[in-house]
């Protein structure tokens, strides 16, 4: 293997964890951003992002001079290989805002000073990179789809043990570069065109979003019949065809990926005149889901499913749309207890992930407060509500929150608590599709 030198743009979830892991495998990797904050955090290797084995990669790759940090552009202008980490959201009607991908491949055509491959990492409909194609020309660019397909939480695993490796491309010589990139990681490779490497990304989250849609439908489903959604998914998990990721109901699906992918996939659908009923029908699920937990939640506490909650104190665990991360982007969590406030309610959460010194970044308009302990969250609460599946909440001393809350009622809106344990405590226990 000949180490390359290799620029990425972006030093976000995606672009931090590409540079890191790159440098990992012996290239020379040079990371832009251009927020000078970051920037010099990373040059003195402080990593905000909360990643799993990322800090100390990134340590170790400044340590071998194998990983650097710049805000400038032309700091790649001699890389063989230039990958694309940014990010975009969704604009109007679903479609992916492109400028910042589209204006960076601009920019790096002007400063390379030598043939390049420029990788699509961001996630981009189909007809992108072919797009930045026909704008670089026939000159030294070649572009290449390379979708990443990393989970937050386990970004680096999935970096360098991953399921499979996506590339595609025009010309067979840049594919092969892409994929000598990954030189020393043993999976299947999968080489294909741009459309299809840049459908498959979005085809995989959809899918996802439905799956989770349908299970938290079946967990509604369960309570009305008097079923275990646990036992019923556990029967489902054993089947082969259907596996056990995304099985687990909640409060309904969100982070940084699927509500942005399934509204880009839709987009997508839309203006290829394609018909896309369901996925359109599991975000409609989704959004009916989160609305009616906290329907489930009004009724406990009022009597009416739509009832206002003016003089209740609520107190929340869990705000990021998952355990093992801290971020809230598009969290279904934030989104409950958003809902909750608007009702009258006054919310306390709490979030390990999440503290008071980040407040002001998970609630921007100070609709509710965010505490540094789970019986700080329970003061004064007539109800608890589990919206995110920490492990961490199951070690919570139930007989001393007892003593903090008006009314001893949780709500586990992801099955994470072992009911015996709240009850001995001497709350209720209420879970989700469980009689």
């Amino acid at each position: 293997m000949t180490a390359r030198r290799i620029g990425v743009v972006g030093a976000g979830y995606v672009g931090l964890t590409t540079a890191a892991c790159l440098a990992h495998l012996g290239h020379v990797v040079h990371c832009v951003d251009t927020a000078a904050p970051r920037v010099a955090r990373l040059r003195r290797g402080s990593v905000d992002i909360e990643e799993p084995r990322l800090a100390q990669l990134v340590s170790a790759g400044l340590r071998a001079g194998r990983l650097l940090f710049d805000t400038r552009l032309d700091t790649v202008a001699g890389c063989g290989i230039v990958v694309l980490c940014l990010p975009t959201p969704s604009g109007r009607g679903g479609a992916p805002d492109l400028r910042s991908v589209v204006s960076v491949a601009e920019a790096v055509a002007h400063v390379v000073t030598g043939p390049v491959v420029l990788v699509v990492k961001s996630t981009v409909p189909p007809g992108t990179a072919a797009a930045l194609q026909r704008s670089a020309g026939d000159g030294p660019v070649d572009v290449v789809s390379n979708p990443e397909f990393l989970r937050e939480g386990r970004s680096v695993d999935d970096f360098l043990r991953p399921d499979r490796i996506v590339v595609g491309g025009r010309r067979a010589e840049a594919v092969a570069a892409v994929v000598e990139m990954y030189h020393d990681i043993s999976a299947p490779v999968i080489r294909t065109d741009w459309a299809s490497a840049e459908l498959a990304k979005y085809a995989c989250n959809g899918f996802l979003a439905v799956k989770a849609s349908y299970t938290n439908e079946l967990a509604d489903l369960c309570e009305a019949v008097g079923a275990d959604v646990r036992d019923v998914t556990a029967v489902m998990a054993a089947d082969p065809r259907i596996g056990r990721h995304f099985l687990a109901p909640g409060p309904g699906w969100g982070g940084s990926c699927l509500p942005k992918d399934t509204r880009g996939l839709l987009d997508t659908a839309d203006r290829a005149g394609a018909v896309f009923d369901t996925v359109r029908a599991a975000v409609e699920a989704n959004a009916h889901h989160r609305a009616r937990l906290v329907r489930v939640v009004t009724e406990a506490l009022t009597g009416d499913p739509e009832g206002e909650l003016h003089g209740h104190r609520i107190g929340i665990l869990g705000l990021t749309f998952k355990a093992g991360t801290d971020d809230t982007r598009d969290s279904p969590a934030v989104a409950v207890v958003q809902d909750l406030c608007a009702r009258g309610a006054t919310v306390t959460a709490y979030d390990p992930a999440c503290g008071s010194r980040r407040a002001a970044a998970v609630d921007h308009d100070g609709a509710f407060q965010v505490v540094d302990e789970p019986l700080l969250a329970a003061k004064s609460a007539s109800v608890i509500v589990v919206l995110t599946e920490w492990p961490e909440f199951r070690t919570i001393d139930w007989a001393a929150a007892l003593r903090e809350v008006v009314r001893p009622l949780v709500v586990d809106a992801r099955n994470v608590l072992d009911p015996a344990v709240v009850t001995a405590g001497g709350f209720s226990y209420r879970g989700i599709g469980r009689p």
